[in-house]
């Protein structure tokens, strides 16, 4: 693609969304040479390294708001966005300003040449994160990986702090492999020698995957399952529950969400800090108020009264969701808006949803990514499973007005199925609330 003059934020962001059409995933190699070109910002940073299938996101929040509790300065890379691609630089809480996008995005545009490997869409932003990264000089950088582990992007840095596994399932299996043994052998890519990893525990073939290669590199394993916290009480919009720890022993925690699997990603986050943590300087007081400041949108989030938006988007996401709806200890009516990519076990997973007979009604409609399941093949699929009231819609605007405009006293509405869908409905919401404010001044009231 010819290079041309690029001045502001916006052209800066509309070039890396162009991205995909003219590029090819390179190789780690090409990726180091391009750090090394930027100056090796990488190796100044302590990098915490986070991956997994379900999980990751959650668990770099955590991770995030126990050490800034504790008095550390931080800097997290998370993919994907929801409605601004800021939202994947985060720097002692905050998003990076346009300023410091666009000052990182010409750091790279300006070395770009015919003989250098252009870096793909997620490559590119993986580099801006670690000028804006070693320009603020964190105490801890936390990068999530993005689609794999071994060859992703993130793997690129020369040394770790530590690397933390989340929860193994099939998702992507014809770039990661058809078996939760080959998916955990690239998640377990990301080890590396003299940092040690913390994982999560299913006592199965990815357990076993991860001890191996800890062994083979010489690096301490620590795990982390279900039997390590124990659940006490749903409150109204929260969960309090205790964590088996290291060094606390007995932890009671409260989670500032309904959404009962983040029980396990804190629970992951907390042993992570406790490794970490070599000097004891992260309390117990600190983990206590991590765990309950933490927010992470898009994540069984109620983004209006009634109305929750989750990004489970992968049959083990949505059993995950669906077990925190069962939970929440609600027992009126329940609607849900549901949309997914072509790349997932949409099948699967709109069967789960059905056979729950936790909604009422479900509305489908497609997403404007192109990535989407069209309306026909959405609205085929419940038709099949037809066991209850389901609508089709031809975009998720149309189908999201009709579900909240129709709900009945003390209804819920849920949208799951994709983070894709998650971001759509927000960007919605955003919207609304905007052109409400532009008319009256006022917050928007229409729901």
């Amino acid at each position: 693609m010819e290079k041309r003059t690029i001045s502001t934020y916006e052209e800066a962001v509309d070039y890396i969304n162009e991205i995909p059409r003219f590029t090819t995933k390179n190789t780690m190699d090409d990726t180091r040479a391009f750090l090394h070109r930027l100056g090796d910002p990488d190796q100044s940073m302590r990098i915490i390294h986070v991956a997994g299938t379900n999980g990751k996101g959650s668990v770099c929040a955590y991770m995030r708001f126990i050490l800034e509790a504790a008095g550390y300065r931080t800097a997290v890379f998370t993919s994907p966005h929801l409605t601004d691609i800021r939202e994947r630089f985060v720097i002692d809480g905050e998003m990076v300003s346009e300023k410091a996008f666009l000052g990182a995005f010409l750091r790279i545009y300006d070395l770009l040449d015919a003989k250098t490997p252009h870096p793909t869409f997620f490559e590119y932003l993986f580099l801006m994160a670690m000028i804006l990264f070693s320009e603020s000089r964190p105490d801890f950088c936390i990068l999530e990986t993005g689609l794999g582990g071994r060859l992703d992007a993130t793997n690129a840095v020369s040394r770790k702090e530590l690397a933390v596994i989340t929860r193994i399932g099939l998702d992507h299996t014809e770039y990661l492999g058809d078996t939760l043994e080959k998916i955990a052998a690239e998640k377990a890519g990301i080890l590396q020698k003299g940092a040690p990893v913390v994982y999560w525990d299913t006592c199965g073939e990815t357990t076993m995957v991860f001890r191996e290669r800890a062994a083979q590199l010489g690096i301490l394993a620590y795990s982390v399952s279900k039997k390590d916290y124990t659940f006490l009480n749903f409150k109204k919009k929260s969960i309090d529950f205790f964590v088996n720890t290291e060094y606390y022993c007995y932890i009671n925690l409260t989670l500032s969400t309904v959404a009962a699997y983040q029980m396990e990603n804190a629970s992951l986050a907390l042993r992570a800090v406790e490794v970490l943590d070599k000097g004891r300087t992260v309390l117990a007081e600190h983990i206590r108020q991590g765990v309950r400041d933490c927010f992470w949108a898009g994540r069984m989030e109620e983004v209006l009264p009634d109305i929750f938006v989750d990004g489970a988007h992968n049959e083990d996401g949505i059993r995950a969701f669906l077990e925190t709806v069962k939970q929440d200890g609600y027992e009126g009516r329940r609607s849900l808006l549901f949309s997914v990519v072509r790349d997932k076990e949409y099948v699967n997973m709109a069967r789960m949803l059905d056979s729950s007979g936790l909604f009422e009604r479900i509305a489908v409609a497609p997403m404007q990514t192109g990535r989407g399941v069209l309306a026909q093949q959405l609205g085929e699929l419940f038709g099949v499973c037809a066991g209850c009231g389901y609508s089709v819609f031809d975009n998720v605007k149309e189908a999201f007005y009709s579900l909240a405009d129709s709900r009945r006293p003390g209804e819920r509405l849920y949208v799951a199925g994709s983070l894709y869908l998650a971001g759509e409905v927000k960007k919605i919401l955003d919207q609304t609330m905007k052109n409400e404010c532009d008319t009256d001044g006022s917050e928007n009231d229409k729901f």
